[in-house]
């Protein structure tokens, strides 16, 4: 597997079944350092599942999963984020009654093995890192509100946030956008765009809307039916004719 040479990410012959459902069904793939790769597909296509697979919330049935060389294969979350692996999830899943402070201070805590010392005197624990990623998401002015009243496109900010407290080196996105208004979209997709670039971080997200796919991505994932349907740039892509048939020219987003 020569293109898979120089990887970050390396997915070889990755499957996974649920009874007589073939979920993800021998899914190769390879994500270089620095790229940003778009994985899309009809609803059903197995997106979600290769994310499960790739992240630790499911083990596959067969394949193997490779990080930065090393074999990741059905390791727990946990050990999948301390790897270098961080995820941000299609539904929004904060404590709402932290404030958004608290929120990015505790999952920069956990990051260190100190979770204990969130119930301490705690004003100087990780002050200045929360306060660096708060701004960078655009949440610095919204530090002390709790968690559950900021807007939708605030609290995916915030599972940003949460996922960037973990120093990944890789950034998995599920549906980043969902939900949000076009103004929300393109301020989202933009901050994305920055930070990784600023942090060098490699994007490897889910999306539905085209318009955020082609605007973002170096290089797209087509998935159909649990397989790979086809690979490439974004003008190949466009170009491609199943991709049209099957996902591109239907009316499902």
């Amino acid at each position: 597997m020569s293109a898979m040479d120089g990887a970050l990410l390396q997915v070889r012959g990755l499957r996974k079944w649920f009874g007589g459902l073939q979920a993800v069904d021998g899914v190769d793939l390879s994500v270089r350092p620095g790229e940003a790769r778009a994985i899309i597909g009809p609803n059903g296509a197995g997106k979600t599942t290769l994310f499960n697979l790739i992240s630790g919330h499911l083990r596959p049935n067969a394949g193997q999963v490779l990080f930065q060389g090393r074999d990741i294969t059905g390791r727990p979350p946990h050990a999948i984020v301390h790897a270098g692996i961080g995820r941000a999830f299609q539904i929004t899943s904060i404590f709402s009654r932290l404030s958004v402070f608290e929120s990015v201070q505790m999952a920069l805590l956990a990051k260190q093995k100190r979770t204990m010392s969130f119930f301490r005197p705690r004003a100087r624990l990780v002050v200045d890192q929360t306060t660096a990623i708060l701004e960078a998401v655009g949440l610095g002015e919204q530090a002390k509100m709790p968690a559950g009243a900021i807007s939708h496109g605030d609290q995916r900010a915030l599972e940003l946030a949460i996922s960037l407290a973990a120093n990944p080196t890789l950034l998995m996105l599920d549906e980043p956008t969902a939900g949000m208004s076009p103004w929300e979209t393109g301020r989202t997709m933009e901050m994305i765009r920055r930070i990784a670039r600023e942090q060098g971080i490699t994007l490897l997200f889910c999306e539905h809307d085209m318009e955020v796919v082609f605007g973002t991505a170096d290089r797209i994932t087509v998935m159909h039916q649990g397989r790979v349907l086809a690979e490439g740039t974004t003008n190949e892509i466009r170009q491609n004719t199943a991709v049209q048939e099957v996902y591109l020219g239907s009316d499902e987003q």
